[in-house]
């Protein structure tokens, strides 16, 4: 244990060493130490991310299981306030999205994302026993509350320990744990809600308390194992993952790549809010974001009932959902790697929403069909193309912020237009429009079209800012 106490020591020792000395300018490494460091990497801090969004999917989407197990009925709630209380967990979100990223530049990854994970695992547990709207309708808004911050703070971890030709394939990674949770969902609900009449409870308890459960040791194992960072990459326990010389090496690899990570201020300055606050180049991001996913959150709440609309039954329609989201786990991972490939991000973020429109005109012209099989096949390949170019639209706002601060609140923003689109996505299928939702796919359409237009002015500003000569504070070009 004292070995491992001094090898911290030293490892802190040469971080606070780190002035710009010309010892450490000359520092070197050989490009196979970099590719196996890369790989550890890898194994070690991915993997938890991915669990945490893993986790936290489950939590925020399986409400949409719930529902096909007399969910409503139960707690005595009615679909359009159900519809209301989906949007106020992404108002939760959105109030704290900010301040708790503002939070995580102080007090560093390890600690605020475990605290999140385990915080929003009790709420999630303990929503198995609510009863009646005000409860449902809190219970919803805690959610958000807790879980708020914990996407862009991944995100911005991401961009400290990889280097910008490594990041869209990393956040394409980082949202695997969304989408595995999305395929595997269905496919444990299909489980969990044969639990019916255990202990006198519903199929629907059965499913928050053990995915709640779940959750606070997923948070427990975060606390215990997450890195603190590239240049001090111990645990909170002090065990050390790295040499020193390979500590140096991730550290050194970073700023060689963007200096702006050299900086150590531990808080994000008021100029950096404002310079990110009123960068009108993320306008288009924030709203082809808001107005893409407006339709994803839709399919997370309302996927299974859709199915069961078709004439499927209501277990094995959220088994059927899952496979939509097993396709779109790996269009995901096949968007980040091509991204990083060719180097151009702007270009897949709009292939992504053009099949995605595809698919939603396919959807809107199907409602009259009484081709069960066939309306089955288009709602899952619109789940598969709904969000397979938001990790990459992330990546690209990412590489275009100009600070170490200013990237963690761009983050922020992007999380916070992806929970927008959650509060607008959760008013689209009105109770009084069902069973086909007409007026719902019609505004599903407009929604993904604008979001389409919105990708191509994004687009178009990189390229006519670089064509200007404008660059960044670094004199570098916009990546589009």
């Amino acid at each position: 244990m004292s070995d491992i106490a001094t090898m911290a020591e030293k490892q802190t020792a040469l971080v606070e060493s780190r002035d710009g000395s010309s010892d450490d300018e000359d520092f070197t490494w050989t490009e196979e130490e970099e590719k196996a460091l890369v790989r550890r990497i890898d194994l070690l801090v991915m993997p938890l991310l991915i669990m945490g969004f893993f986790v936290l999917q489950l939590d925020r989407g399986n409400i949409g299981n719930a529902m096909t197990d007399f969910f409503l009925q139960e707690v005595g709630i009615t679909q359009n306030q159900f519809n209301v209380g989906q949007q106020l967990l992404s108002l939760g979100i959105v109030l704290l999205e900010i301040p708790s990223n503002m939070i995580l530049y102080r007090t560093g990854p390890t600690i605020w994302i475990g605290t999140q994970i385990i915080a929003w695992g009790f709420v999630a547990t303990f929503q198995a026993f609510q009863k009646g709207l005000a409860p449902f309708l809190i219970t919803r808004l805690l959610l958000g509350f807790c879980e708020s911050g914990f996407i862009p703070a991944g995100l911005f971890t991401i961009t400290r320990w990889y280097k910008r030709d490594e990041t869209s394939k990393r956040f394409s990674w980082f949202f695997i744990g969304n989408m595995f949770a999305g395929a595997c969902s269905g496919l444990i609900a299909y489980g969990i809600l044969h639990m019916r009449g255990i202990c006198g409870l519903g199929g629907w308890q059965w499913l928050f308390l053990i995915e709640g459960i779940l959750t606070v040791l997923a948070g427990v194992i975060f606390l215990t194992l997450f890195p603190s960072s590239p240049s001090n990459p111990t645990t909170l326990l002090h065990h050390v993952y790295f040499t020193p010389r390979e500590s140096q090496i991730l550290h050194r690899r970073i700023l060689l790549d963007d200096a702006t990570k050299a900086q150590t201020h531990r808080h994000v300055s008021l100029s950096e809010l404002k310079h990110t606050l009123s960068n009108w180049r993320l306008i288009p991001h924030i709203l082809l974001t808001i107005c893409g996913l407006a339709p994803s959150a839709l399919f997370m709440a309302y996927a299974p009932s859709l199915v069961v609309s078709f004439g499927f039954d209501r277990l094995r329609a959220n088994a059927m959902t899952s496979i939509g989201a097993w396709i779109l786990l790996l269009t995901n991972i096949a968007w980040g790697m091509i991204s990083d490939k060719i180097g151009r991000r702007g270009p897949m973020v709009t292939l992504g929403l053009v099949l995605f429109w595809g698919a939603t005109l396919g959807n809107r012209l199907l409602i009259e069909s009484k081709n069960a099989n066939l309306r089955f096949a288009f709602i899952t390949l619109g789940i598969m193309f709904s969000s397979n170019w938001h990790p990459v639209n992330g990546s690209w706002m990412a590489l275009n912020t100009e600070t170490s601060g200013e990237r963690s609140i761009t983050m922020a923003v992007l999380i916070m237009s992806a929970n927008t689109a959650g509060i607008v996505g959760s008013q689209i299928f009105q109770q009084e429009d069902r069973p086909l939702y007409r007026n719902g796919w019609t505004i599903i359409i407009g929604l993904v079209s604008f979001s389409l237009l919105m990708s191509i002015v994004a687009n178009v500003q990189y390229r006519v800012l670089n064509r200007r000569g404008k660059t960044k504070q670094d004199g570098s070009k916009f990546s589009f």
